[in-house]
């Protein structure tokens, strides 16, 4: 008797611990939300060129013009010595690995990314830029076979091979059916925000490159010429002029996303000039999420007015797997973001993510003591903008804030 009485205090005791009620509101939280709101799926930089490009069915021609590597299949003879060999060609869901079955579980209405590379075949890189990506325009099945719904394309690698290349690269997309907005023929094509495909939601993208993440100045989209959507940070007018465009394209009760590629590629300090213009686009500019990427590796999670903003994403594909200089921030270990917004306001219900490795040129499920690093990662940087998260049992995270 004594036995069972021990046991059942134990069991009452875990159960009421606040880490396993945070779990238990989470999961019914996003559980209720499915039905309630629009579950999304966001993700950072998406580098689908140079060493996944060469394992993919088609691929471009792996001359590059880097100070050391001359060759694109280096990447991946780097990445099979780091973890074994891949055998090519792969298929196109290759590289997205075990990505696959959380889409399949967690069913998000739309798959937004920025695509961080070129398709195009030309074969002139930009003058000086020194690290070109790009895929064979045959390879965008690598996108529509999973159903990518929208790519930002206003960053550092999507002029790699000149206006040539990126206009190539906005025809494959647009004949491929995937919206995409921050870069175009000229500076008002580059500036529009993008409806996603009209449906059950009603969603408006706009894009921004940031000179801060190494958009260089020259790409910058003229009224006659193509290039980037170009966001000096922080620039008032600039702000002004985007909230105006905003109030004149949005619909009544349409979701507002901004994916902005902004700051450096390494640490998790957030800059104030970062944070003041993700807070005035929420207060000023009708912004319901603020999509920040850029950084190789996620950064804390902030919760504004109820409204979602991602720093930094973090690389969610890329070829880096063997290259060393980094390895403390674990630029690896990428993470899928399922915020589940309430379509009458934008306001954020839950947030489900998913912690992935980059391994073997592919995405698998993060190790259990990979998952707890991120966990404490994200919770020692959450803390500074009042975000944790806990684990549920799925071994996914689930978010909180004040």
């Amino acid at each position: 008797m004594r036995l069972i009485q021990i046991l059942i205090a134990l069991v009452l005791l875990f159960h009421s611990t606040p880490y396993q009620e945070q779990i238990d509101k989470a999961m019914k939280d996003h559980n209720r939300s499915s039905s309630a709101g629009i579950t999304l799926f966001l993700c950072g930089d998406v580098m689908t060129g140079r060493g996944i490009d060469q394992i993919l069915p088609n691929s471009v021609n792996p001359r590059i013009y880097e100070s050391y590597v001359k060759d694109a299949r280096v990447y991946v003879r780097l990445a099979e010595t780091q973890n074994g060999p891949v055998r090519q060609p792969v298929s196109y869901s290759y590289i997205w690995g075990d990505a696959i079955k959380v889409w399949e579980q967690l069913k998000p209405a739309y798959k937004i990314i920025n695509l961080e590379t070129s398709i195009t075949t030309h074969n002139k890189p930009w003058p000086g830029k020194g690290i070109n990506y790009r895929m064979h325009p045959k390879n965008v099945e690598v996108l529509t076979s999973v159903g990518i719904d929208f790519c930002s394309v206003a960053n550092n690698h999507i002029l790699d091979w000149e206006y040539e290349g990126l206009l190539e690269t906005l025809q494959v997309l647009k004949d491929a059916g995937i919206a995409y907005a921050g870069a175009g023929i000229n500076l008002s094509e580059a500036g529009k925000g993008v409806q996603l495909k009209p449906g059950q939601y009603d969603m408006i993208i706009f894009a921004f490159g940031s000179p801060t993440s190494g958009v260089p100045e020259n790409w910058a989209a003229t009224a006659k010429s193509p290039g980037v959507n170009l966001l000096h940070i922080p620039d008032d007018e600039a702000l002004i002029r985007i909230s105006g465009q905003v109030k004149s394209a949005k619909k009544s009760g349409q979701i507002v996303i901004f994916s902005i590629h902004w700051g450096g590629n390494w640490g998790y300090d957030i800059p104030d000039r970062q944070r003041y213009v993700a807070h005035w686009l929420i207060d000023n500019a009708s912004a319901d999420i603020i999509h920040g990427h850029s950084s190789h590796h996620p950064q804390g999670i902030e919760i504004y007015k109820d409204k979602l903003i991602l720093y930094g994403a973090g690389d969610f594909i890329n070829d880096y797997e063997g290259i060393s200089g980094y390895e403390h921030y674990r630029d690896d270990l990428t993470l899928m973001y399922f915020p589940t917004i309430d379509p009458s306001n934008g306001r954020l219900i839950s947030m489900i993510m998913a912690p992935m490795q980059i391994r073997n040129l592919r995405l698998n499920h993060a190790s259990l003591p990979d998952t707890k690093w991120l966990l404490k990662m994200l919770n020692r940087e959450g803390k500074k903008l009042g975000t944790s998260v806990s684990l549920n049992q799925n071994r996914y995270f689930s978010l909180h804030w004040n």
